[in-house]
């Protein structure tokens, strides 16, 4: 009976790791569909890594994300612990506006929201970091690799968009009412 509790905490460990793996997942997936046909034929700046990269990078920061999540969890009370409530509501708040950014990017191939979208999550994620070390000091800490990437992604999503000025202006043009005939200047 003694490892009960060890097997209990270890499954709620993978729980807590799995689930922002989920989302990833999904997203991949979206990824996939508009690499090709898409996003191979936008402009990008000399500092974009291969499209390799992102899967493995992603992978481990959801998995460090989410076992921080774990530890505030157990440290702050559970969800209904005062110490934990702020910390996961803002984790969850993160963790939704991720998993947001690919299908504004990829799935509706709309640059300017992706970076709106990931202006917001890095501000978010920076407030959960700092709410996570308030409860458990390396809960907090597993934000500040998540942090850094959010920062290089954040500026690679910039370029993307200041590169392609022709597809702002495609969305832009689709967002003109049906039979407005702009004149040219």
């Amino acid at each position: 009976m003694a490892d009960r509790p060890c097997a209990e905490n270890m499954l709620r460990i993978a729980g807590a790791v799995v689930l922002p793996n989920l989302g990833g997942i999904y997203n991949g997936w979206l990824t996939r569909q508009h690499i090709q046909n898409w996003y191979a034929h936008l402009k990008f700046p000399s500092f974009k890594p291969p499209n390799w990269v992102f899967a493995p990078v992603w992978t481990s920061l959801y998995a460090g994300m989410g076992y921080g999540s774990y530890l505030v969890w157990r440290d702050g009370g559970g969800f209904g612990g005062e110490a934990a409530r702020l910390p996961l509501i803002a984790y969850g708040t993160q963790l939704a506006l991720n998993w947001a950014w690919s299908p504004i990017f990829f799935g509706q191939h709309n640059i300017k929201g992706g970076l709106i979208d990931i202006v917001a999550l890095t501000a978010t994620a920076g407030l959960c970091g700092v709410l996570f070390y308030r409860v458990n000091k390396v809960a907090g800490l597993l934000f500040v690799p998540y942090l850094a990437w959010l920062g290089f992604a954040t500026a690679l999503n910039y370029a993307v968009w200041k590169l392609n000025p022709e597809k702002k202006q495609a969305l832009e043009e689709e967002e003109k009412p049906s039979g407005s005939h702009a004149k040219a200047n």
